[in-house]
Protein backbone atom coordinates (compact mmCIF):
# COMPACT_ATOMS: atom_id res chain seq x y z
CA UNK A 1 0.00 0.00 0.00
CA UNK A 2 1.62 3.24 -1.18
CA UNK A 3 0.61 6.51 0.44
CA UNK A 4 1.86 10.07 0.12
CA UNK A 5 2.30 12.01 3.35
CA UNK A 6 3.91 15.13 4.78
CA UNK A 7 7.07 14.39 6.82
CA UNK A 8 6.45 17.28 9.26
CA UNK A 9 2.73 17.67 9.81
CA UNK A 10 1.68 16.37 13.22
CA UNK A 11 -0.84 15.35 14.40
CA UNK A 12 -1.52 13.97 10.92
CA UNK A 13 1.84 12.63 9.78
CA UNK A 14 5.57 12.86 10.21
CA UNK A 15 8.57 10.92 9.02
CA UNK A 16 8.79 9.04 12.33
CA UNK A 17 5.28 7.67 11.76
CA UNK A 18 3.86 9.41 14.84
CA UNK A 19 0.76 10.93 13.24
CA UNK A 20 -2.70 9.41 13.34
CA UNK A 21 -2.80 9.29 9.54
CA UNK A 22 0.48 7.34 9.57
CA UNK A 23 -1.11 4.90 11.96
CA UNK A 24 -4.34 4.71 9.99
CA UNK A 25 -2.38 3.89 6.84
CA UNK A 26 -0.53 1.14 8.71
CA UNK A 27 -3.80 -0.23 10.10
CA UNK A 28 -5.28 -0.46 6.61
CA UNK A 29 -2.11 -1.92 5.10
CA UNK A 30 -2.05 -4.62 7.80
CA UNK A 31 -5.70 -5.42 7.11
CA UNK A 32 -4.85 -5.82 3.42
CA UNK A 33 -1.85 -8.02 4.19
CA UNK A 34 0.25 -5.41 2.40
CA UNK A 35 3.52 -3.60 3.13
CA UNK A 36 3.11 0.11 3.74
CA UNK A 37 5.33 2.37 1.63
CA UNK A 38 5.29 6.15 2.12
CA UNK A 39 6.33 8.78 -0.41
CA UNK A 40 7.22 11.90 1.56
CA UNK A 41 6.42 15.40 0.31
CA UNK A 42 5.52 18.70 1.96
CA UNK A 43 1.78 19.25 1.67
CA UNK A 44 1.70 22.39 -0.41
CA UNK A 45 -0.09 23.59 -3.53
CA UNK A 46 0.29 20.92 -6.21
CA UNK A 47 0.59 18.08 -3.68
CA UNK A 48 -2.01 15.87 -5.41
CA UNK A 49 -0.82 16.67 -8.93
CA UNK A 50 2.86 16.13 -8.16
CA UNK A 51 2.48 13.03 -6.02
CA UNK A 52 -0.75 11.04 -6.26
CA UNK A 53 -1.49 11.83 -9.90
CA UNK A 54 2.19 11.49 -10.81
CA UNK A 55 2.13 7.89 -9.56
CA UNK A 56 4.35 8.32 -6.50
CA UNK A 57 1.62 6.79 -4.36
CA UNK A 58 -1.88 5.36 -4.60
CA UNK A 59 -3.67 7.03 -1.69
CA UNK A 60 -3.63 10.18 0.41
CA UNK A 61 -5.01 10.18 3.93
CA UNK A 62 -7.04 13.12 5.18
CA UNK A 63 -8.70 14.81 2.20
CA UNK A 64 -12.07 16.55 2.48
CA UNK A 65 -14.79 14.04 1.60
CA UNK A 66 -16.04 16.30 -1.21
CA UNK A 67 -12.57 17.12 -2.57
CA UNK A 68 -12.80 17.36 -6.33
CA UNK A 69 -9.26 16.35 -7.32
CA UNK A 70 -9.53 12.78 -6.01
CA UNK A 71 -11.94 9.86 -5.85
CA UNK A 72 -12.79 9.68 -2.19
CA UNK A 73 -13.77 7.01 0.29
CA UNK A 74 -16.54 7.35 2.83
CA UNK A 75 -15.53 9.77 5.61
CA UNK A 76 -13.73 8.25 8.57
CA UNK A 77 -14.39 11.27 10.78
CA UNK A 78 -15.96 14.71 10.78
CA UNK A 79 -14.39 17.51 12.78
CA UNK A 80 -14.92 21.19 13.41
CA UNK A 81 -13.02 24.39 13.89
CA UNK A 82 -12.76 25.32 17.57
CA UNK A 83 -12.02 28.30 19.76
CA UNK A 84 -8.92 27.73 21.89
CA UNK A 85 -8.68 29.65 25.17
CA UNK A 86 -6.71 29.29 28.35
CA UNK A 87 -8.61 27.25 30.93
CA UNK A 88 -8.17 30.10 33.43
CA UNK A 89 -9.59 32.73 31.07
CA UNK A 90 -12.52 34.74 32.40
CA UNK A 91 -14.22 34.62 29.03
CA UNK A 92 -14.95 31.87 26.56
CA UNK A 93 -16.37 32.77 23.10
CA UNK A 94 -20.01 31.87 22.63
CA UNK A 95 -19.84 32.01 18.85
CA UNK A 96 -18.42 33.94 15.94
CA UNK A 97 -20.77 36.85 16.65
CA UNK A 98 -19.70 37.15 20.29
CA UNK A 99 -19.17 40.92 20.75
CA UNK A 100 -16.14 40.29 22.97
CA UNK A 101 -14.21 39.11 19.90
CA UNK A 102 -14.01 42.76 18.81
CA UNK A 103 -11.98 43.46 21.96
CA UNK A 104 -9.73 40.41 21.64
CA UNK A 105 -6.52 39.41 19.91
CA UNK A 106 -7.55 36.47 17.74
CA UNK A 107 -4.94 34.05 16.44
CA UNK A 108 -5.64 32.18 13.21
CA UNK A 109 -3.68 30.10 10.76
CA UNK A 110 -3.02 31.78 7.43
CA UNK A 111 -1.92 30.20 4.17
CA UNK A 112 -1.63 33.13 1.79
CA UNK A 113 -4.09 34.06 -0.90
CA UNK A 114 -6.27 31.02 -0.11
CA UNK A 115 -6.95 31.43 3.60
CA UNK A 116 -8.93 28.95 5.71
CA UNK A 117 -12.51 29.65 6.82
CA UNK A 118 -11.74 31.41 10.15
CA UNK A 119 -9.69 34.14 8.48
CA UNK A 120 -12.45 34.73 5.92
CA UNK A 121 -15.20 34.71 8.55
CA UNK A 122 -13.39 37.26 10.74
CA UNK A 123 -12.70 39.51 7.76
CA UNK A 124 -16.39 39.47 6.83
CA UNK A 125 -17.21 40.54 10.38
CA UNK A 126 -14.84 43.50 10.20
CA UNK A 127 -12.35 42.01 12.64
CA UNK A 128 -9.25 42.15 10.45
CA UNK A 129 -7.44 44.45 12.88
CA UNK A 130 -7.99 41.92 15.67
CA UNK A 131 -6.39 39.06 13.78
CA UNK A 132 -2.88 37.81 14.50
CA UNK A 133 -1.81 35.50 11.69
CA UNK A 134 0.33 32.39 12.15
CA UNK A 135 1.54 30.65 9.03
CA UNK A 136 0.22 27.10 8.82
CA UNK A 137 3.58 26.21 7.28
CA UNK A 138 5.71 28.17 9.77
CA UNK A 139 9.43 27.46 9.76
CA UNK A 140 9.42 24.04 8.10
CA UNK A 141 12.95 23.42 9.36
CA UNK A 142 11.49 23.16 12.86
CA UNK A 143 9.17 20.36 14.04
CA UNK A 144 5.42 20.90 14.17
CA UNK A 145 5.09 24.41 12.65
CA UNK A 146 1.27 24.60 13.18
CA UNK A 147 1.70 24.26 16.96
CA UNK A 148 2.83 27.91 17.19
CA UNK A 149 -0.79 29.09 17.08
CA UNK A 150 -1.86 26.91 20.01
CA UNK A 151 1.25 27.79 21.99
CA UNK A 152 0.44 31.47 21.48
CA UNK A 153 -2.75 31.01 23.50
CA UNK A 154 -0.86 29.27 26.31
CA UNK A 155 1.67 32.14 26.40
CA UNK A 156 -1.08 34.81 26.30
CA UNK A 157 0.29 36.21 23.04
CA UNK A 158 -3.33 36.08 21.84
CA UNK A 159 -6.58 35.95 23.82
CA UNK A 160 -8.16 33.24 21.70
CA UNK A 161 -7.27 31.15 18.66
CA UNK A 162 -9.50 29.62 16.04
CA UNK A 163 -7.99 26.38 14.82
CA UNK A 164 -8.90 23.19 12.97
CA UNK A 165 -10.03 20.69 15.60
CA UNK A 166 -7.47 17.90 15.13
CA UNK A 167 -4.58 20.38 15.36
CA UNK A 168 -6.08 22.08 18.39
CA UNK A 169 -6.91 18.86 20.21
CA UNK A 170 -3.44 17.41 19.75
CA UNK A 171 -1.33 20.45 20.59
CA UNK A 172 -3.60 21.67 23.43
CA UNK A 173 -2.72 18.49 25.33
CA UNK A 174 0.96 19.37 24.99
CA UNK A 175 0.77 23.11 25.69
CA UNK A 176 2.54 24.83 28.58
CA UNK A 177 -0.77 25.80 30.22
CA UNK A 178 -4.18 24.10 30.41
CA UNK A 179 -6.36 25.05 27.44
CA UNK A 180 -10.05 24.71 26.63
CA UNK A 181 -11.56 23.92 23.23
CA UNK A 182 -15.02 25.22 22.31
CA UNK A 183 -16.55 23.91 19.07
CA UNK A 184 -17.77 26.47 16.55
CA UNK A 185 -21.25 26.01 15.13
CA UNK A 186 -21.55 25.31 11.42
CA UNK A 187 -21.51 28.46 9.32
CA UNK A 188 -23.48 28.99 6.13
CA UNK A 189 -22.95 26.18 3.57
CA UNK A 190 -20.83 28.48 1.42
CA UNK A 191 -18.30 28.82 4.24
CA UNK A 192 -18.47 25.71 6.45
CA UNK A 193 -16.68 25.33 9.77
CA UNK A 194 -17.06 21.55 9.89
CA UNK A 195 -15.63 19.05 7.40
CA UNK A 196 -15.90 15.32 6.78
CA UNK A 197 -12.53 13.71 6.10
CA UNK A 198 -11.81 10.75 3.81
CA UNK A 199 -9.03 8.98 1.89
CA UNK A 200 -8.35 10.11 -1.67
CA UNK A 201 -7.24 7.90 -4.56
CA UNK A 202 -6.84 8.58 -8.29
CA UNK A 203 -10.16 9.07 -10.03
CA UNK A 204 -9.87 5.86 -12.07
CA UNK A 205 -9.07 3.67 -9.03
CA UNK A 206 -12.60 2.62 -8.10
CA UNK A 207 -11.59 -0.87 -7.03
CA UNK A 208 -9.05 0.51 -4.55
CA UNK A 209 -11.55 3.09 -3.28
CA UNK A 210 -14.14 0.36 -2.71
CA UNK A 211 -11.64 -1.86 -0.90
CA UNK A 212 -10.64 1.00 1.38
CA UNK A 213 -14.31 1.79 2.00
CA UNK A 214 -14.90 -1.76 3.20
CA UNK A 215 -11.85 -1.64 5.48
CA UNK A 216 -12.85 1.70 6.96
CA UNK A 217 -16.19 0.19 7.93
CA UNK A 218 -14.60 -3.00 9.23
CA UNK A 219 -12.02 -1.10 11.32
CA UNK A 220 -14.39 1.55 12.64
CA UNK A 221 -13.82 0.75 16.37
CA UNK A 222 -10.03 0.90 15.98
CA UNK A 223 -10.24 4.14 13.99
CA UNK A 224 -12.49 5.78 16.57
CA UNK A 225 -10.09 4.73 19.34
CA UNK A 226 -7.16 6.17 17.36
CA UNK A 227 -8.92 9.52 16.93
CA UNK A 228 -9.75 9.64 20.65
CA UNK A 229 -6.12 8.95 21.49
CA UNK A 230 -5.07 12.00 19.45
CA UNK A 231 -7.74 14.27 20.93
CA UNK A 232 -9.59 14.83 17.65
CA UNK A 233 -12.81 16.82 18.30
CA UNK A 234 -15.67 15.04 16.56
CA UNK A 235 -18.72 16.61 14.94
CA UNK A 236 -20.23 13.28 13.87
CA UNK A 237 -21.12 11.65 17.19
CA UNK A 238 -18.05 9.39 17.05
CA UNK A 239 -16.61 10.84 20.25
CA UNK A 240 -17.23 13.67 22.66
CA UNK A 241 -15.79 17.03 21.73
CA UNK A 242 -12.63 17.82 23.63
CA UNK A 243 -12.99 20.15 26.61
CA UNK A 244 -10.32 21.17 29.09
CA UNK A 245 -6.96 19.49 29.13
Amino acid sequence: MRVCADPNNLPFSNKAGQGFENRLAQLLADAMGARLETAWAAQRRGFIRNNLNAGRCDAVMGVPADYGMTLNTRPYYRSTYVFVTRADARWRPQGLDDPALARSRIGVHVIGSDNPPPAVVLARRGLVDNVVGYSIYGDYREPNPPSALINAVARRDVDVAIAWGPLAGYFAKRAAAPLTLTPIAQEAPALPMQFSIAIGVRKNERALRDRLDALLEQKRPEIDALLREYGVPRADGGAALSASR
